[in-house]
């Protein structure tokens, strides 16, 4: 089955407003699911949703031998997008510490805006740190965005998202360090 060639990167690009319309649900869903635990709820799986297409865009470029320096370097920017705004929004919303999601967009844009700066001379790929932090990135925030304390109550709840959110700090700083080592090396070894 041949399937076209530009849809991992239209899978990839449709994430963009995806954020946009996630973020504003949230918003309007407001923190723990009040005023509008419905909106709380389709915001949650709005995300869920769009962070499952980066598997997809990805499987459907590599299984069909379609990868591409387009999706190398949107795939990651979409992703940030789509992170950012989660992080951003539960912030705003008072459920995770500004503090936390600082370090994390500092970490997660200046590492895309060193891909841009030097896109011209090669197109740095998500090592496997990066992917690991993205996807437990995506679990966190699918976690703390889906209103689960209705279901389990609010202190573990709580508890666990406060966990997760350590975790991916730890993991972004990590894979953060590791893409820093990994283009030292490799300047020192054009050098």
């Amino acid at each position: 089955m041949a399937i076209p060639r530009q849809l991992p990167n239209a899978i990839t690009v449709a994430r963009i407003p995806l954020a946009v319309v996630f973020f504003v649900l949230l918003l309007l869903g407001g923190t723990y699911g009040e005023p509008d635990p419905v909106l709380r709820w389709v915001a949650g799986a709005l995300f869920i949703l769009a962070i499952s297409t980066d598997w997809v865009d990805g499987y459907l470029a590599r299984k069909y031998d379609i990868v591409s320096d387009f999706g190398k370097l949107w795939d990651p920017i979409a992703d940030k997008l789509l992170t950012g705004a989660g992080f951003i929004g539960l912030a705003i919303l008072g459920e995770v510490n500004w503090w936390i999601v600082a370090i994390i967009l500092v970490r997660e844009w200046g590492i895309t805006v060193h891909r841009l700066m030097i896109v011209n001379e090669h197109v740095v790929a998500a090592a496997w740190m990066g992917k690991l932090k993205t996807t437990v990135q995506a679990v966190a925030l699918g976690w703390a965005l889906l209103p689960l304390h209705v279901l389990i109550g609010l202190q573990p709840w709580t508890l666990v998202t406060a966990v997760l959110m350590v975790v991916v700090l730890v993991l972004t700083v990590a894979s953060g360090i590791d893409y820093i080592v990994a283009q030292v090396r490799g300047a020192r070894a054009k050098a």
